[in-house]
């Protein structure tokens, strides 16, 4: 099964500092058939203007995993931690048993991102934060895994039985990935268009799957993709 979720269909707000599209309900949007996809809470798509950005506020229990697509974002927190990332590359907070941060553009463009909320698989556990880079390159392809709950997967650590996963592909090029008995994914291109299974997803688009054994992926157009895997 293969629901597509539109970029025009998404609900959002509009900021003027922020501009936020949501995959699954959050804030002031609510769509009671877009409330999760298993352990998937948040998938927000975000524009932030250049020179502004979350002041602090908390979070618990949550594993808050931030892809940046352009400029960059600088975060800080309660734990004494601090750090840019770039496009391309990721973060990982894991809220545990409770944190405040900031996510700031601190740059003279807009920054973009992809936001993504993973539920926890043990509360209370103890809270941490970290960043990573992943050259492209090493994606073109393939699917990196850029955070999981998997130590052995050699990523950002979560605390959640689900992998956060990145691949590029040119125009023509495809890659199949084996989804697991029982689990679910949520695949958007951050950029570019593909068929997934045969069915079409453009740009921004969500797709959620489930009850499929093999998933494979084919690039219409050079594609920037961006899945979570979990139960």
């Amino acid at each position: 099964m293969i629901d597509v979720r539109p970029f025009s269909s998404l609900g959002g707000a509009d900021h003027g500092w922020l501009k936020a599209r949501h995959h699954f309900s959050f804030a002031n949007y609510y769509d009671p058939n877009r409330m999760s996809w298993g352990r998937l809470r948040v998938w927000n798509d975000d524009e932030i203007a250049a020179k502004s950005g979350f002041p602090p506020h908390p979070h618990n229990d949550m594993e808050i995993i931030t892809y940046v697509r352009t400029g960059a974002i600088t975060h800080q927190d309660s734990m004494g931690n601090q750090g840019r990332t770039g496009a391309g590359d990721v973060q990982v907070m894991s809220a545990g048993t409770g944190v405040r941060h900031s996510e700031f553009n601190l740059e003279d463009e807009t920054t973009t991102l992809f936001q993504i909320w993973i539920e926890a698989d043990k509360r209370g556990a103890q809270p941490s934060w970290g960043a990573k880079t992943f050259p492209k390159n090493d994606r073109s392809g393939q699917f990196s895994v850029m955070a999981s709950g998997d130590p052995d997967d050699g990523a950002l650590t979560i605390n959640a039985d689900a992998k956060v996963l990145a691949a590029t592909l040119n125009a023509g090029e495809s890659l199949t990935y084996a989804l697991g008995t029982g689990r679910r994914a949520y695949l958007v291109p951050a950029v570019g268009a593909v068929q997934v299974n045969g069915t079409t997803l453009n740009a921004r688009d969500g797709a959620a799957i489930r009850d499929e054994a093999e998933i494979v992926i084919t690039a219409t157009a050079d594609a920037e993709l961006v899945m979570v895997d979990s139960l």
